[in-house]
Parts: structure tokens; C-alpha cells; sequence
């Protein structure tokens, strides 16, 4: 079991966290692997997808050298379903503090969603290792930027609303990596590699402009 420092290095590396939510398992494994084939490294799939758990341990199986999550976990019992189904990060729309203790407990990821910032001081408090600023369409690049002018030790994943194109623009005001989801997924196997394919270049170019800076 990796150490929760080594998961984070993987997410900031690859910038960017996969969200899968689909109608059926099925459907959701098939756009799972097409995202993970394409050489993203992190993905998170829903719980409100049909078989989620069976999801996550098939891709954990499958993919041992990728990090895989769980997303919209709501509270403690999602939260340890989810780890013994294998997910490495656990995601939440909010800030459930009993999902953090069950990810510290664990040695996963805690990602609590927040949309203010003392709902992000107050899960940094209470252990998240990531702060999802959602919904991020709510909030702009330079917001971001902003607030991490005042708070500079907030690690932000902006999600909900982004494009794979305007990924590399929170990646430039300070996010951490950002959540995209069916932005990637809609449309056949080819538009997703397509996409993928366009938002590793994008968060490339970002990445290597801030060493530059």
C-alpha cells in the first residue's frame, strides 16, 4: 500500500483526476479503461454509478499502477466500502467529516468538496490532503489565484463545468490538478482518446510554463 504522500505526488504529476459516472457498470468500466488506456493515471468513479465497488475492483485489478478513487461518498459506510473495494482517494461533493477520518484511517486520499474558503480552512483542519473547489464553475482561474494569494497552502482541485482545453488555465492560477469528467467521456472510445489526448498536452505546456516562471 503506497503511502498517502506518494498518492499525492501522483495527482500532482498528473494534474488531473478522471471522474467516470455512468447509468451501468458496464458502460462505466468501458469508459474507465478507454480514459486509463488513453494514459491518464487517476480516475475516480462514482458511487451513484450501478455498481461502482465491482468498478473499482475490477479496475484496481486490471490497472495496478494507476490510482484509483471513489467519488461522491457521502459518509463513513461509502467511505469503507470503498477502500475495501481498493480505491485509493476518496471524493466528496462536500465536506463529510467522517469520510476524512475513514480516509486518514485508511491511508487514502481525503478530497472533500468546498465552495468557500473557510469550508476549505475547515477541511485542511480536519485532514483532506485535497480541497475539490466545486462546483468550479462558480469560480474563475484568477479566483483561484486570488485566494491563494491569501492562502497559499490550499491544495485545490477545481471540478464541476471544465473543459479539457481550459484545464491548463487552473493549473496556471495554482490548482493542484483539476477534476474533469464527462467532458472526457461523452462521445465514442476515439473522441475520448482525442480528449485526453488534448488535455495532456495542455496540462504539459502548463506545467512546463511554471518551471519557466
Amino acid at each position: 500500500m503506497p503511502y498517502t504522500w506518494q498518492l499525492l505526488s501522483r495527482v500532482a504529476d498528473e494534474r488531473v483526476i478522471a471522474i467516470v459516472r455512468d447509468s451501468d457498470p458496464d458502460s462505466a468500466l468501458a469508459a474507465a479503461r478507454t480514459i486509463l488506456d488513453a494514459g491518464l493515471g487517476v480516475l475516480e468513479v462514482s458511487l451513484t454509478t450501478p455498481g461502482a465497488l465491482e468498478v473499482i475492483a475490477r479496475l484496481r485489478a486490471a490497472y495496478p499502477d494507476r490510482l484509483i478513487g471513489a467519488g461522491t461518498v457521502l459518509d463513513a459506510a461509502g467511505a469503507r466500502s470503498a477502500v475495501a473495494a481498493g480505491a485509493q482517494l476518496l471524493v466528496s461533493p462536500a465536506l463529510a467529516d467522517d469520510v476524512v477520518a475513514t480516509a486518514r484511517r485508511h491511508g487514502v486520499l481525503a478530497v472533500p468538496g468546498c465552495s468557500t474558503p473557510t469550508e476549505m480552512l475547515t477541511a485542511l483542519t480536519a485532514g483532506a490532503d485535497l480541497i475539490k473547489v466545486f462546483p468550479a464553475s462558480r469560480w474563475r482561474p484568477e479566483d483561484i489565484s486570488q485566494l491563494r494569494v491569501a492562502l497559499p497552502h490550499l491544495p485545490l482541485v477545481p471540478t464541476g463545468g471544465i473543459a479539457p482545453v481550459d484545464a491548463a488555465a487552473w493549473v496556471r492560477a495554482g490548482a493542484v490538478a483539476v477534476g474533469v469528467g464527462s467532458a472526457l467521456t461523452t462521445g465514442g472510445a476515439e473522441q475520448a482518446k482525442n480528449r485526453v489526448a488534448t488535455l495532456r498536452t495542455a496540462l504539459r505546456a502548463a506545467q512546463e510554463g511554471s518551471h519557466d516562471a
